[in-house]
């Protein structure tokens, strides 16, 4: 019955890898630079006791959506642009859990490339189909909507540029009702004329502490502007997703199929680094790290199964440089045969499924949050991390996963990490197993939903108040 089974799942492995490019398994984000300081009230949901507390925050009731208030409601979504990246993708993601509980959702991007993207055709058709209305950035329809509008998101710092260009003298009417959405952690985003409105709209939702915290000083010591009520919202895993991670024949199928794509055997040990290609993510010190975890292999005279490095998230045409320098570095190792690269895709799923260890590599301030980081502890996959950003408030250092410095520095010790977990095959399924209770714990979509609730209702309160 069991090999029947398996034979059946092998026969559809193409439908489900279709099914597994969801909104909600993407991490193959560019989740944008940003540096920043400044937040006067940050509202951690850990510590609103008598909505979401942390001994109940991976309670969240199964039953009716928190978000059902929303039924009716009129929203408006601005997105700085529409891509695979990060931001567009988890708003997009909003979106489609607002249309679940029948709000009226438009969705507006103020950047479009000059040229026809097939990208943003197949996301915008994808809205479309789940009742997502898409408006031009600019118009008068634009400006008629957010006046309308119950609440308007918007996502990331950049997208703040929309407000004067498009609402001009009507902006003051509009930002009472305003929620920003913010995943930045990278200096440039810090300009007066993205966030200049940022300590007059009604909220910023940030997705980690440590970027809030960010954001509160360099608002305030660069700007000389502060935030206004902030609240942390950690993200969570799609259903979709977890039906994936949970089901182990489809993992088994998925797991063999893409190793036999890579030329890599059942019994190798994969560490991935699944992220944009780009020097923020880290994959050249991984490489560098991965290398010299063979070297220490060899001069220890450990007998391991073959070790292999995978780069999810390449892209010649966008980083030529950084491309080309991974390869360089590969060919000149000599290990080509035990490094690959794959080109940036939505659909993660199949390679959470083949891998042994993710490893989360972001240098400087760390991911915002870093959402492949829960992804890939419901895969029950250990996490070798960056001690940076939202890494540090998902990985338990020696439960969940390992963490190492950032930069330079961080290449031994993630080395000596490598090297830990490929001779114990105990401690890799320990720590994989509390990252999926973890996960189960505090990470899943109704989790997020049930914190993203308590904030709409807040902004909500608010603009009629106003």
């Amino acid at each position: 019955m069991a090999k029947h089974s398996v034979a059946l799942a092998k026969k559809r492995w193409p439908l489900m890898l279709l099914a597994f490019i969801s909104i909600s398994t993407v991490m193959i984000l560019f989740m944008r630079p940003n540096n920043s300081d400044s937040c006067n009230t940050t509202k951690t949901f850990e510590a609103q006791q008598s909505q979401i507390h942390p001994s109940s925050v991976g309670n969240a009731p199964a039953g009716p959506s928190p978000l059902d208030f929303m039924k009716s409601k009129l929203v408006l979504m601005v997105s700085h642009e529409l891509s695979l990246s990060g931001g567009p993708l988890l708003l997009m993601e909003l979106a489609f859990l607002l249309r679940g509980v029948g709000s009226d959702v438009v969705w507006i991007t103020n950047q479009y490339p000059a040229e026809h993207d097939q990208v943003i055709y197949s996301l915008e058709s994808k809205m479309l189909d789940r009742g997502v209305q898409v408006l031009p950035a600019k118009g008068e329809k634009a400006v008629d909507t957010a006046l309308k509008a119950d609440l308007v998101i918007l996502n990331t710092a950049v997208a703040g540029k929309w407000l004067d260009a498009v609402l001009k003298e009507k902006v003051t009417l509009v930002l009472p009702k305003v929620l920003w959405w913010i995943h930045e952690m990278r200096g440039h985003y810090f300009k007066e004329a993205y966030v200049k409105h940022l300590p007059f709209v009604a909220g910023a939702m940030i997705d980690s502490h440590t970027t809030a915290e960010y954001w509160k000083n360099r608002t305030k010591e660069s700007l000389g502007i502060k935030m206004p009520e902030t609240y942390v919202v950690h993200l969570g895993n799609s259903k979709e997703l977890m039906e994936v991670a949970e089901d182990s024949v489809a993992k088994r199928v998925l797991r063999e199929h893409v190793r036999e794509s890579l030329g890599v055997r059942n019994d190798d040990l994969l560490f991935a680094i699944i992220n944009s290609v780009s020097r923020g993510k880290g994959q050249d010190l991984f490489l560098y790290a991965f290398h010299k975890s063979l070297q220490l292999i060899q001069e220890k005279k450990l007998k391991l199964p073959s070790l292999h490095a995978i780069v999810v998230g390449s892209d010649m045409n966008a980083h030529t440089k950084v491309e080309m320098e991974l390869r360089k570095f590969v060919t000149e190792k000599k290990i080509q045969d035990r490094v690959h690269f794959v080109n940036k895709t939505l659909a993660v799923a199949p390679y959470l499924a083949s891998i042994d260890v993710l490893v989360q590599n972001s240098q400087g301030r760390g991911e915002c949050f870093g959402r492949i980081t829960i992804e890939a502890m419901a895969f029950r996959l250990p996490v070798l991390g960056t001690a940076a950003g939202g890494t540090v408030e998902i990985v338990v250092n020696g439960t969940t996963g390992l963490l190492h410095p950032e930069g330079k520095d961080g290449v031994t010790p993630l080395a000596h990490n490598i090297v830990k977990l490929a001779s114990h095959v105990e401690k890799r399924l320990t720590m994989g197993k509390k990252g999926y209770e973890k996960v189960k714990e505090r990470f899943l979509e109704r989790h997020m939903s049930h914190r993203i609730a308590v904030v709409l209702k807040e902004i909500l309160r608010k603009a009629r108040h106003n």
